[in-house]
């Protein structure tokens, strides 16, 4: 009975763990949980969503007050039209963080940077550029496209100097959706390092429509390998979504993925950047908990706890501070759901925005609790204390239960 440590992923000459673990936002897959990762030999993921707040959190800078001192004067203002992000500041902070987490670095695995196309932050163009350059001078060992079809972002880092050099992927639903991302970057002869087919049971962000219980990960990646091996494209394909157990992810790698990309059993990790009370809120999710909902500004689809404290609130929309799902317009539609409910209410008080959500503000303050299918099987993982409280593991611990686990088996913790 094969075991993932029977496999490795191959870049070139060169072989790592065939585990990769995906990049939660805002620091949720925090450098600790990518250093470990790394260490460990597999591939960690940090993210550059809301990078300015979270170098403030890490190198005490100041990005987001002087933000939101400069455009304090528009604050009541619904036309965010002007709310701009500086480019500089932009590149110190993803310098900041991607640069301490790369000189940090030990062990024989890589540290990539997830970028989500949806981080629009009133110019889609530039600040994609800048985050994804900065990304590069700062070191890091690849990129991979999140969040967005991509059709333009090779061709945005085209003249950098390590454009053919890191890795550079992209996270798909489709065999339709790298079709597309491989004809409109022809021109550049640059194919992507790798990529990551995201099916339907993942976490946050969906590349489906509500439909998405009809699709399923071994088809589609089946369709993807195929395609691959028929373009003789030799490109490594990496299954995601729903990927609990080592055995999973060996079906997945004895049918032609090159590796897995995991994230929901490692959102309990203690290396993982949601708040302690969270994680158990997480680990007490039965199946009925976990929902597919609209509320996203940014069409997408979004899996969800149901007792997400960010469902329903109305909390006025924070862009002079954060601003980062502003479109090229300044436009955002949470901010269009917000003042509809504020001309029936115009005191303010006591609203409720249902159909949306200001997705910066409260990921910032991790009360948007986007999950993975599977979190309702968080709690068979661990051991619960007699305080009520489970237990949190190591992403250590996590790490090599997926790579020496057979038969769906979970290693459970030492107790408490």
């Amino acid at each position: 009975m094969k075991r993932v440590d029977d496999f490795r992923l191959k870049f070139g000459q060169k072989e790592y763990v065939p585990i990769m673990v995906g990049g939660m936002g805002v620091d949720i897959s925090t450098a600790e949980l990518a250093l470990e990762t790394a260490r460990l030999g597999g591939i960690g993921h940090i993210s550059d969503a809301m990078v300015n707040d979270v170098s403030d959190r890490r190198f005490d800078t100041s990005f987001v007050k002087d933000k939101t001192k400069l455009y304090k004067h528009n604050i009541l203002n619904a036309d965010k039209s002007d709310v701009k992000f500086d480019l500089d500041i932009l590149a110190e902070a993803t310098r900041n963080h991607v640069g301490a987490t790369m000189e940090a670095k030990k062990g024989d695995g890589l540290i990539f940077v997830n970028c989500m196309e949806k981080l629009t932050m009133n110019g889609p163009r530039e600040t994609l550029q800048v985050r994804m350059a900065s990304a590069l001078d700062a070191g890091i060992d690849g990129i991979t496209l999140s969040a967005g079809l991509h059709l333009g972002s090779f061709g945005l880092i085209a003249d950098h100097p390590r454009f053919r050099d890191a890795k550079l992927g992209i996270i798909v639903s489709s065999v339709r959706a790298l079709q597309l991302f491989l004809r409109k970057n022809a021109r550049l002869d640059r194919k992507p390092d790798f990529v990551v087919v995201e099916g339907p049971l993942a976490g946050g962000h969906l590349g489906f429509g509500l439909d998405w219980a009809q699709y399923d990960l071994a088809t589609i990646i089946a369709e993807v390998i195929k395609f691959v091996k028929d373009e003789e494209l030799n490109i490594p394909v990496i299954a995601a979504g729903g990927i609990f157990t080592g055995s999973d992810a060996v079906s997945f790698l004895e049918s032609g993925s090159a590796a897995v990309q995991v994230a929901t059993r490692f959102t309990v990790a203690e290396e993982c950047g949601l708040p302690a009370d969270v994680k158990q809120d997480y680990y007490m999710a039965n199946e009925d908990d976990i929902v597919v909902n609209t509320i996203s500004p940014t069409g997408y689809p979004m899996r969800m706890l149901k007792g997400s404290p960010a469902i329903g609130d109305g909390i006025r929309p924070n862009c002079e501070s954060y601003g980062y799902l502003l479109d090229g317009n300044g436009n955002c539609a949470y901010i269009t759901s917000y003042n509809r409910e504020l001309a029936l209410n115009p005191s303010g008080k006591n609203i409720s925005v249902m159909d949306k959500t200001c997705l910066c503000t409260q990921m910032r303050n991790f009360k948007l609790w986007t999950c993975g299918h599977y979190t309702y099987r968080l709690k068979d993982t661990t051991r619960r204390g007699p305080d009520g409280k489970y237990q949190l593991l190591t992403a250590e611990h996590i790490f090599n239960d997926y790579l020496y686990s057979v038969d769906h088996q979970i290693a459970l913790p030492a107790g408490i």
